[in-house]
C-alpha cells in the first residue's frame, strides 16, 4: 500500500506541468494591416478627456486641418497650456506649426497614436515590428525583456512588451526630446520624464465599428491619402489600444485615452518625406536635408 501511495503521488506531480501547459492562454494574433479614418486620441468614459480641437466645422465635428487645441484643459500644466495656445493661434491663422509630420521627423510616441492612420504588425516569439504607412516609419518592441538600467534616449524610445492573457502590453521610456517633441497634433509638449503604457486588445466587430464611427463623428474624417482605407466588407475583429501617458513635467495627472483600428484594404504607397522638396505648410521648395560632415 505504501508503494502504491508513493507511485500515485509521483504520478500526480509529474502530471501537473502537462495540465498547466494545456491551459496556458494563447497569444492573440495581432498581425496584419490595421487602420482608421480619423486623427487624435479617443476619450475614455472613465478618464479625463485628452486635448480636443476648439476649431469646429458647421457640422459640429472637429476640423482636422485646423488643430486649435483646448489650452484650458486642466490636465495641462501652465507652460504646456501656453505652448498649446501658441500653436493653436498659428493654426487658427491657417499656418502649420512644426510637428513631426511636417518636419520629416519620427512620429515618436505618443504622436504615432495621434497621427498615424495605418499600421502593420509582425509578431515573433520575442519581438514585434510595427510598420506605419505615413513616411514608412518602423517601430521595434522586444518581448519579455526589461528596460536597461541606463536608457540612452532614442527617437522611438525603449519599448518592451509582454502578454497579459489576451492583451499585449507595451511599456515605453527614453524617448528623445527635441524641437518637435509633441504628444499630439495640438502641440502638447513632451519632456524627458515621459512614460507610456499601451494595451493592445482584439475587440468584436460591432464594438470597433461603434467606437470608430463615434470618434469620426466628433473629430471628422482624415482619410488615408487615397491609397488605402478601412475595409467596409470586413466583419471580423477590430484592434483597440488603450494607453496611459505619464509626464509630470507637462501634465497635472496621467492622461488615458484610446485608439480603435479596423482592417484595411488596398496597398500602401511608398512615402519618403525627406525626398519631398515641397513644403506644403509653407508652399515653397527647399533643399533636401544633407549632412554637414561624413558620419564615418
Amino acid at each position: 500500500m505504501r508503494a502504491q501511495f508513493i507511485a500515485g503521488a509521483l504520478a500526480t506531480c509529474f502530471a501537473w506541468p502537462v495540465i498547466a501547459a494545456d491551459t496556458a492562454p494563447a497569444v492573440p494574433d495581432l498581425s496584419g494591416f490595421w487602420g482608421r479614418s480619423t486623427f487624435d486620441f479617443e476619450p475614455l468614459p472613465s478618464a479625463p478627456p485628452p486635448i480636443a480641437n476648439l476649431y469646429r466645422l458647421s457640422s459640429g465635428s472637429s476640423d482636422p486641418t485646423r488643430p486649435v487645441g483646448d489650452y484650458n484643459n486642466p490636465i495641462l500644466k501652465p507652460e504646456a497650456a501656453a505652448a498649446v495656445r501658441r500653436s493653436g493661434e498659428m493654426a487658427a491663422r491657417g499656418e502649420n506649426f512644426p510637428d513631426p509630420s511636417n518636419q520629416c521627423a519620427t512620429y515618436a510616441p505618443p504622436f504615432h497614436l495621434a497621427m498615424q492612420l495605418g499600421v502593420e504588425i509582425f509578431q515573433t516569439k520575442d519581438h514585434l515590428t510595427m510598420i506605419y504607412n505615413q513616411d514608412d516609419q518602423v517601430r521595434h518592441v522586444w518581448l519579455n525583456a526589461a528596460h536597461p538600467a541606463k536608457v540612452t534616449p532614442t527617437a522611438w524610445g525603449d519599448s518592451v512588451g509582454h502578454y497579459e492573457g489576451d492583451t499585449l502590453v507595451i511599456d515605453t521610456i527614453g524617448v528623445k526630446t527635441g524641437r518637435v517633441s509633441v504628444m499630439d497634433r495640438y502641440g502638447t509638449p513632451r519632456s524627458d520624464a515621459f512614460h507610456l503604457v499601451e494595451r493592445y486588445k482584439l475587440i468584436d466587430y460591432e464594438t470597433a465599428k461603434e467606437a470608430a464611427e463615434r470618434h469620426q463623428k466628433q473629430d471628422g474624417p482624415a482619410g488615408l491619402g487615397g491609397n488605402v482605407g478601412v475595409d467596409p466588407n470586413y466583419k471580423g475583429t477590430g484592434l483597440q489600444v488603450t494607453f496611459t501617458i505619464e509626464d509630470p513635467k507637462v501634465l497635472t495627472a496621467p492622461l488615458s485615452a484610446a485608439v480603435t483600428y479596423r482592417r484595411l484594404r488596398g496597398e500602401w504607397a511608398e512615402q519618403i518625406c525627406a525626398e519631398n522638396a515641397f513644403e506644403y505648410y509653407k508652399g515653397v521648395f527647399t533643399a533636401i536635408p544633407s549632412a554637414g560632415r561624413p558620419d564615418f
